[in-house]
């Protein structure tokens, strides 16, 4: 599809397309990235139980038959304490000015937080419409989520509320036809099978992490970075990719490697199948492990490994 479509001839009405931009803010974990994935139809963006899983702006692509909308998943706001918390608070509130929408996602089987009021407070500054998508309704019964939607409605004046379960699909198609009514006459920005605009190297190292995020805890999972430094399709068709996983110690880099390589080799050949599936190409997948002290705070490695406030 090269471009919008429209229906013309006898009898026939013209079908404007629209398309726009539209930002998926709330607090960490309450399943921006799981929305993401299911209104695209593909994960791209990675997904885990841990808070702050997603670092960057990740921009989702979704072409419709009259429309084509840009999703831009954002990290949770919280309350920084490094130079890289900096960067992903700055990447959520600059996406609240670039968009046509916001979907403020709230996890209703958690309930009302304080970070759910900070964001409130931000969102009265956004002149576009704010949409509340009550999240995991699948975990709640109707009397609860009526509370809960009294108790968020008097708080803003928001354009919609759309309770859903991003993991169960509920409601989605809803609120995808309710986001082509707020999106104005535009282009199609991108075709009609892309589904991200960010290069492969970003996506294969976001799935390296991902895994990484899943087999550790407590410090770990907010100290690593993946690179991917080499990735080239070799004669016979194989995707060779080298991965570089960063950590802040060297007590990290014996954990994150496992005994005798264990772990390592379970991320692995999760963060493989994933890759297949994304690139639809066989895979070789080499990763090593370095440390980079301290990374979190260091301006010119924050840099290299992109995340860059512009």
């Amino acid at each position: 599809m090269a471009g919008p479509q429209s229906k013309k001839g006898s009898g026939a009405t013209e079908k404007k397309f629209r398309s726009g931009f539209v930002g998926i803010v709330g607090r960490p974990n309450v399943g921006k990235s799981t929305l993401m994935n299911k209104m695209i139809g593909q994960k791209i963006a990675i997904m885990s139980d841990k808070p702050q899983t997603t670092r960057n702006k990740i921009h989702g692509v979704l072409t419709r038959d009259n429309s084509q909308i840009v999703f831009l998943d954002t990290p949770g706001i919280h309350k920084p304490n490094s130079k890289l918390g900096d960067y992903m608070i700055k990447a959520a509130e600059s996406a609240l000015s670039e968009v046509e929408a916001v979907l403020f996602l709230v996890d209703v089987a958690d309930g009302f937080g304080g970070g759910d009021r900070f964001i409130i407070e931000r969102l009265k500054t956004v002149k576009t419409p704010v949409f509340l998508i009550l999240n995991k309704i699948d975990k709640i019964d109707d009397e609860k989520l009526m509370q809960t939607i009294i108790q968020y409605k008097d708080m803003l004046d928001f354009a919609e509320i759309i309770p859903i379960s991003a993991l169960q699909g509920n409601n989605i198609d809803t609120l995808l036809n309710q986001l082509d009514r707020y999106l104005p006459e535009g282009p199609q920005y991108y075709p009609a099978d892309q589904v991200t605009d960010h290069p492969e190297q970003f996506v294969c190292a976001e799935m390296i992490r991902e895994k990484i995020l899943q087999k550790t805890r407590e410090e770990i999972p907010h100290s690593i970075a993946v690179t991917i430094e080499d990735m080239k399709v070799q004669e016979n068709g194989v995707v060779h990719i080298g991965a570089v996983i960063y950590v802040e110690r060297d007590s990290q880099k014996g954990i994150i490697i496992g005994k005798q390589g264990a772990l390592l080799k379970e991320v692995g050949r999760g963060a493989r199948r994933d890759i297949e599936a994304l690139l639809g190409s066989k895979t070789f997948l080499e990763l090593w492990v370095k440390v980079k002290k301290d990374w979190r705070n260091q301006d010119r490695v924050l840099r290299d490994l992109g995340y860059r406030s512009e």
